[in-house]
């Protein structure tokens, strides 16, 4: 049972990160930055995370997976006369109702929670309570190791094939398709600087910031002046950039994100992968929006 158990929880583990990733792929962003580094920690630490997972695992399955059973078995007894399997369901759905209903969050986010936890929870001790069973063969568990990790990796790549196909379909996010038109006009930081593109490719900074490439410790520079800019399609819509250049101010490639009704410029701030940015936006949008400031850069140092 505890191997079924742990096995289980296992491979509710890796959908589960699998569905948090695809939904992160859905939410408005700048494009996820890739950590070489921390692919390369993630394939080091993976013998130990495997033995945490395991030990948390066991933990999971003697204090929760297991009174589970116990409880539901007694509840059946006791109140319907005999065992059956839906009051493990029925069960996990009580127990988990209050933890559920505690979280800080809407009312929905709380719905999926809850009925993610008694999904996953129930699962499991279904799983395990089929070695219960009187008229079940008794099985090794070796034998139930091999089954959970047939069925489970079934599972997982149904779950990578749907999430693939999701995202292929248009589930993910992709930034806003721009022309010279629609980017023509003023852009602001929400914090006194602007930058005004006209359609006739003239650029004009009023106090816009502009960072050099150092990774640790990003020098600002505020830019002022006239210039030119350029929009660059690219072959897709992660691909766009718009490179301004004005008078006493180095070249700037911003590139794009947002939505239609709201796009943003931005450039990176120091290390690509720590994900800071500077925004611009419509005027009107840089105060409301949420991301309207351009986002603090520790450490960085403003030239005298």
């Amino acid at each position: 049972m505890l191997t079924a158990s742990v096995s289980v929880l296992t491979v509710e583990a890796v959908i589960g990160a699998l569905a948090i990733a695809v939904r992160e792929q859905t939410y408005e962003n700048p494009g996820l930055p890739y950590n070489p580094m921390a692919v390369l920690l993630l394939i080091v630490a993976a013998p130990l995370l495997a033995v945490a997972g395991a030990v948390l695992g066991a933990l999971l399955s003697v204090g929760l997976v297991m009174p589970l059973l116990v409880t539901a078995a007694w509840l059946g007894r006791r109140l319907a006369g005999r065992e059956a399997w839906w009051w493990v369901p029925a069960t996990a759905a009580t127990v988990l109702a209050l933890p559920a209903a505690l979280a800080e969050a809407g009312l929905l986010p709380r719905l999926g929670l809850w009925l993610s936890m008694t999904t996953a929870l129930s699962v499991t001790a279904l799983v395990a309570r089929r070695l219960l069973l009187p008229d079940r063969p008794r099985v090794s568990g070796g034998a139930m190791f091999g089954r959970v990790v047939l069925y489970g990796t079934l599972a997982v790549v149904t779950a990578v094939t749907l999430a693939g196909l999701g995202l292929y379909g248009g589930l993910g996010y992709e930034p806003p398709r721009l022309s010279t038109e629609q980017l023509a006009g003023t852009w602001s930081d929400g914090s006194g600087g602007t930058l005004v593109l006209t359609a006739d490719g003239t650029a004009t900074a009023t106090g816009v910031r502009t960072f050099e490439d150092d990774f640790i410790d990003p020098v600002t520079h505020e830019c002022t002046g006239t210039g030119s800019w350029e929009y660059d399609p690219g072959d897709g819509p992660w691909a766009q950039e718009v490179a301004v250049s004005a008078a006493t101010c180095p070249t700037v490639t911003w590139e794009i994100f947002g939505t239609p009704d709201h796009p943003k410029l931005f450039v990176r701030i120091g290390d690509p992968d720590s994900g800071d940015l500077y925004l611009l936006q419509r005027p009107d949008q840089a105060v409301s929006a949420p991301l309207s400031a351009p986002l603090s850069v520790p450490g960085a140092r403003t030239p005298a």
